[in-house]
């Protein structure tokens, strides 16, 4: 007895330090055939937490080992047909993140389960404890409570569950309003909403949040979009969100079809002087991007992140990453930039939307603001095809007319417009290195799609003769139609899709004379004649040299009184030997005499055959089936029968 009232007070530190370190988590599910099948159906049900790091450790070792982090507890059913549910789900996970200045871990898995058909229950990750240094429920208990359901929707599949992504703590300066958005998706295309997680008089049935409800003290939330507005006013103290993030078939709906939890931790800190402008991460992908990314294809992504304080350098990230994603050492390619390469095979189990997040952490320990992406696995992005001469994917390409006013440009698959706003297509004019126009591809009625092609249509056409132009893309530009709208990926290349504007005193001259009525115009352009010029583009005009060869000559013109010497420049182009280029439509228009002169001939021809037959064929019917002729031949018949019995 003594031992062991030794042996548990010995204990007693080791279960407060490693209960004082929930950093926050959320259960999602789908199911593995939406398609309904039999009476059971069954589900992958992925957990993701985050610990303190010095309580579960995890290392890049472990990371690519697929080591486990976090408690080995039991997830258990909390309120409805809990008859149905298998007490063999654990809570360790496989760590995929870990931060050392932040003292984090992070971690997920999938696991399989089977139900019923028509059935629901709430399940959760119930324990002790967060940490003591939280606004409200230091050293408190957690509840990440979820709902599954397999009930059929009114569309008749089984439905999937909403998903969201966030990192585990996210640093905001104090005494400032700040509007941070939760990234949500949904699989199904459904309505979501977010609210508070509520201990009383929810969908759960259960205390969603125990300790931690209404954790931001005085923040807003809006539901349709998942927004928070806030403001934190203790420095060095952290403050936990608690949220349920819910799916509607439609706006009409009242009861969601699940109920996802969300809790993540915000840390404040005070003003830190001098130039405190956060780092950002600007690109290659926007903020909430959409990725389609095929089941075991080879994904690179780049988090490139701006400096703007002098002396201040990123020296880490926190991320909230997939299952066997891979994240290269932070590099820094050009003064101010920072970037990080993430690598990743997705595999079948991933199916559907995958979030990423980051944000980068200078040497000040300043945070950047979140940004967050959705790989969906399984699915394809739409590509942009890069223009060719003659029968390209875009249009107008090579030398166009000063007025042309609708450019178009084909994709690999269908698209739509992007969900997103400052979504811009831009042309520049490579002759003075400046930005012509832009338009935003979320709104501008200017833009246009249409099965697999987008279209721009400018009002006023701002080309000037003689100039070259090119076309840039943002991400998205071209969003497919599936799920969250997988985006194109940016086209930055100036050469990808270029075109000049024709400039008319390259191939005529006006030259007058002092004498009147002897002002000539001479006017040459080139034409295609008989054989095929390569150089001709989608608008039928040759590209032609920017240095045109020039001859002069002197002649003298004489009148009445007054002689007067002119000096003539006339212009020699040079035309190649050409030829219209033949597209399909005209191609259709050639062939059409020829056509028609042989379905002629053919007629005439086959026309006196098929009477002669006809007529043959009704002949023979006739005497088959005439009524005396039968008569007669049974007559003649009988007679010879007799003559034959004689």
């Amino acid at each position: 007895m003594i031992s062991r009232i030794f042996f548990g007070i010995l204990l007693l530190p080791i279960t407060f330090i490693l209960n004082s370190h929930f950093r926050g988590g959320t259960i999602t599910w789908r199911p593995l055939n939406n398609t309904p099948s039999g009476g059971t159906i069954t589900f992958l049900i992925r957990q993701r937490y985050s610990w303190r790091r010095s309580a579960a450790m995890c290392t890049d070792a472990t990371i690519a080992a697929l080591g486990y982090v976090g408690d080995v507890s039991l997830v258990v059913c909390v309120s409805g047909s809990c008859g149905y549910w298998t007490n063999n789900m654990y809570t360790n996970t496989h760590c995929t993140d870990f931060n050392i200045n932040l003292d984090v871990s992070s971690g997920e898995k999938y696991a399989v389960q089977t139900y019923p058909m028509n059935v629901s229950l709430s399940i959760g990750f119930l324990s002790c404890c967060w940490f003591g240094d939280l606004t409200k429920g230091a050293n408190g208990q957690w509840n990440v409570v979820n709902q599954i359901n397999s009930f059929l929707r009114p569309d008749g599949y089984i439905n999937t569950s909403p998903v969201a992504v966030t990192l585990p703590i996210i640093y905001k300066e104090t005494y400032i309003q700040h509007v941070h958005v939760v990234q949500i998706s949904d699989f199904d295309s459904d309505v979501l909403k977010c609210r508070w997680s509520t201990a009383f008089s929810n969908v759960n049935g259960y205390d969603e949040c125990a300790d931690v409800c209404s954790g931001v003290s005085g923040a807003q939330l809006l539901e349709e979009n998942c927004t928070l507005v806030f403001t934190l006013t203790t420095a060095a103290i952290y403050s936990a969100v608690a949220l349920q993030i819910e799916d509607f078939y439609n706006s009409a709906a009242t009861t969601p079809m699940s109920s996802v939890p969300l809790q993540f931790l915000f840390y404040g800190y005070g003003n830190p002087g001098g130039c405190s402008t956060p780092s950002a991460i600007i690109g290659n992908r926007p903020n909430r991007a959409c990725i389609g990314t095929p089941i075991g294809s080879n994904v690179t992504e780049y988090v490139i992140v701006q400096v703007y304080c002098a002396g201040k350098t990123i020296i880490d990230f926190i991320t909230s990453t997939p299952v066997g994603m891979t994240k290269s050492a932070i590099l820094n390619p050009s003064p101010g930039i920072y970037q990080l390469i993430l690598s990743w095979v997705p595999t079948a189990d991933q199916l559907g939307p995958q979030g990423f997040c980051a944000g980068a952490i200078d040497n000040t320990q300043i945070q950047s603001n979140q940004w967050c992406i959705t790989f969906l696995v399984g699915f394809d992005s739409p590509d942009i095809i890069r223009p060719q001469l003659v029968q390209g994917s875009a249009s107008p390409i090579g030398t166009i007319f000063q007025y042309h006013s609708t450019f178009s440009i084909q994709t690999t698959r269908s698209v739509s417009r992007p969900t997103r706003n400052y979504t811009f297509i831009s042309f520049y004019d490579s002759t003075t290195k400046t930005l012509v126009q832009k338009f935003d591809c979320g709104w501008a009625p200017e833009v246009t799609y249409t099965g697999l092609t987008t279209i721009v249509k400018f009002t006023t056409p701002p080309w000037i003769p003689g100039h070259f132009y090119y076309v840039t893309f943002d991400s998205g530009v071209a969003s497919g139609t599936d799920f969250c709208h997988p985006e194109s990926a940016p086209v930055t290349d100036p050469t990808f899709w270029t075109f000049n504007i024709w400039d008319p005193a390259l191939s005529s001259t006006t030259t007058t004379t002092t004498t009147p009525f002897t002002t000539v115009t001479v006017t040459t352009r080139p034409t295609s004649t008989t054989t095929i010029n390569t150089l001709l583009t989608t608008t039928g005009i040759v590209i032609t040299s920017t240095s045109p060869s020039r001859t002069t000559t002197s002649t003298t013109s004489t009148t009445t009184s007054v002689t007067t010497a002119t000096t003539t420049t006339k212009v020699t182009v040079t035309t190649p030997s050409t030829v219209a280029v033949i597209y399909a439509t005209n191609m259709e228009d050639l062939c059409k005499q020829p056509i028609l002169i042989l379905t002629v001939a053919g007629m005439a021809v086959m026309a006196p055959v098929h009477i002669l037959v006809m007529y043959a064929a009704f002949t023979k019917f006739s005497n088959m089936f005439n009524t005396r002729k039968q008569q007669v031949r049974l007559r003649h018949q009988n007679r010879l029968r007799n003559l034959n019995c004689k």
